[in-house]
């Protein structure tokens, strides 16, 4: 098995590092472009396609099969064109308080309005980023100061155009086994947008007791969950609440589609 980790909006491919070491096989946490190993690409003429593309580009260099597609946040809607680009080599998907609007909207119209607003008046020649409060107040509520630092250090700037690109979840019509992890204390991506999301993909859904930065905050929890592979046994959709230092060792969830 191998995972791909696709990064959130205004994050690099960084923001992955607490989890990384934790994860069997092979580990391959993605840049998308305009930053990171990217950072050469103008965030201006950025798309939803061209992100895709580059995970898909990725994911073939390395000759990754069996990969289990770990989209955060903003990356919900890319994960869908990386499925339709590469199906034979995706075998199941975890979706992270994942945006996904209804088909062929805009991320901005699934926006908590007053984080869309604040987005809009940082928002310069087509280019936006995370004011350094918001680390703190909305994307790393339940972090500590090391925590929230640590996601300071991996916020770039972004395309406002990916917000406001029309999406395609086309992707998730396949038959590609899939699971969504809503966190319970998320300010970034309200609980009741994330539900909304996950029924969209129609996934399977577990809850977690942390903000929007699980990876950061709760690497340990994450691990620690395992990732069943067959698409024929059978899924109880369910959901499970986890306090942050407390994980049992027999959980085990499956994915749906």
């Amino acid at each position: 098995m191998s995972f791909v980790l696709i990064h959130g909006a205004t994050c690099t491919a960084g923001i992955w590092g607490r989890l990384i070491p934790l994860l069997y096989g092979d580990v391959l946490a993605v840049d998308l472009p305009g930053r990171g190993t990217r950072a050469d690409t103008d965030l201006r003429g950025l798309t939803l396609e061209g992100c895709a593309k580059a995970v898909a580009e990725d994911i073939v260099q390395r000759d990754l099969t069996d990969v289990t597609l770990v989209a955060h946040s903003f990356s919900g809607v890319v994960a869908p064109r990386v499925m339709a680009l590469l199906p034979e080599r995706i075998q199941q998907v975890v979706l992270l308080a994942a945006v996904v609007p209804p088909d062929r909207t805009p991320v901005a119209e699934h926006m908590d309005a007053r984080l869309k607003e604040s987005l809009e008046r940082r928002a310069i020649n087509g280019v936006y980023t995370f004011g350094i409060e918001a680390a703190g107040t909305r994307l790393c509520t339940d972090g500590d100061d090391d925590e929230v630092q640590y996601v300071l250090d991996h916020l770039v700037e972004d395309a406002k155009g990916l917000l406001t690109e029309s999406v395609d979840l086309s992707g998730y019509q396949l038959r590609i086994p899939r699971a969504y992890i809503q966190l319970a204390h998320d300010w970034s991506y309200a609980p009741r947008l994330q539900a909304e999301s996950a029924q969209r993909t129609r996934a399977n859904c577990v809850t977690l007791n942390a903000g929007h930065m699980a990876m950061v905050t709760i690497p340990h929890q994450m691990k620690r969950m395992r990732f069943p592979v067959r698409d024929d046994e059978p899924v109880a959709v369910g959901q499970v609440g986890f306090d942050r230092h407390v994980l049992s060792s027999a959980l085990v969830w499956s994915v749906g589609w």
